[in-house]
């Protein structure tokens, strides 16, 4: 089969590999079409723990091919999504019931085989149904769970408000999740206007542009549109620092900053310790997903999270070096998919 193979950070072909076959209660699927993500691009450059050599793709929507012994979670030609992520099941946190926590966590496209290529085999505990989803919604199944983790995290009180940073795929899926979750509004504040006329789309309550560049301005911008209040939870869903350092002075006392984007492992945000402490603000992150699978998938079923008109470009197999460079450089991307 065909698939993307990296030798080393920065440095991948694309080239045949030998077919997986399913072993016991493992499935084979074949790829319909994957999700490239800004985590993609961290992992191109060897940043979010990637380990190499390494088939990248962790976003996925394809088909039951064949099955091996003792599956019974799913049947030959049924349409299904995968959770990339795979917890060792024996640490404390693990064995108190709090995977995501895993001090062993890896993933399939970071550290074990993932899905920008032909087929893919798996565990069947990993495979979730998302027979009747059409392909295109289905597709942000792992991007959606990760939004849905968000909003576990965030334990939101009926009647806040909100501030999401970023109106990429991932911060329009939580902020809708948050505007359904008992939010009584949320403003998603981005440097693009198309995708803020998307959110507004989704039934946001406000839109912000703001400059990529101005910290200053953008602080203005958008403590003005909260009436001079701030927000009860502010999301940095945009991995950018210069965003991050003004999330704090944005946010009410007793409010909640939500760390959401994915930055370098190296970077660091700045605020000040003693308004932390005195207007009592909590500084919590979230990180993937491994338990909200099924409920993202039950909320792409309802409409609670919709993505019509997010996908914007599609690329082979072949041209995955374009669809890297699309993502990274081209200001009309908003999703950008691998089909095989």
């Amino acid at each position: 089969m065909k698939a993307v193979v990296y030798d080393a950070p920065r440095s991948f072909s694309i080239m045949d590999v030998p077919d997986p076959e399913p072993g016991p209660g493992e499935v084979r699927i074949k790829v319909i079409q994957v999700g490239v993500c800004g985590t993609d691009l961290h992992i191109h450059n060897g940043d979010f723990n990637a380990a190499f050599p390494l088939i990248p793709g962790h976003e996925l929507v394809g088909t039951v091919e064949a099955i091996g012994s003792g599956v019974t979670r799913v049947r030959v030609g049924e349409q299904v999504s995968v959770n990339p992520n795979v917890n060792c099941g024996l640490c404390d946190y693990c064995l108190a019931g709090n995977p995501i926590r895993c001090t062993a966590l890896q993933g399939l496209g970071s550290n074990f085989p993932g899905f920008f290529a032909e087929h893919v085999v798996v565990h069947e505990r990993l495979v979730f149904s998302t027979e009747g989803l059409p392909i295109d919604t289905a597709v942000f199944t792992e991007p959606a769970a990760c939004a849905t983790h968000g909003l576990e995290r965030l334990k939101i009180w009926p009647g806040s408000s909100a501030l999401v940073f970023g109106a990429g795929p991932t911060g329009l899926l939580l902020a809708q999740l948050i505007k359904s979750g008992g939010a009584a509004s949320v403003t998603v504040a981005a440097p693009t206007q198309f995708k803020l006329d998307r959110a507004r789309a989704f039934g946001i309550d406000q839109t912000i542009q703001i400059s990529r560049t101005d910290p200053v301005g953008n602080r203005k911008l958008t403590m003005e549109a909260s009436g001079g209040r701030g927000y009860d939870i502010v999301v940095e869903a945009t991995g950018a620092t210069i965003v991050g350092d003004i999330c704090v002075g944005l946010t009410r006392n007793g409010g909640t900053m939500l760390v959401y984007g994915v930055t370098r492992a190296d970077e660091t945000l700045s605020f000040h310790p003693f308004e932390v402490f005195r207007r009592e603000i909590s500084i919590i992150g979230s990180f993937a997903e491994i338990t909200s699978f099924a409920s993202a998938i039950a909320a792409l079923r309802s409409g609670r999270i919709r993505t019509d008109g997010i996908i914007t470009h599609r690329f082979a197999l072949d041209d995955y070096g374009a669809a890297l460079e699309t993502l990274r450089s081209d200001k009309s991307a908003h999703k950008v998919l691998i089909v095989p």
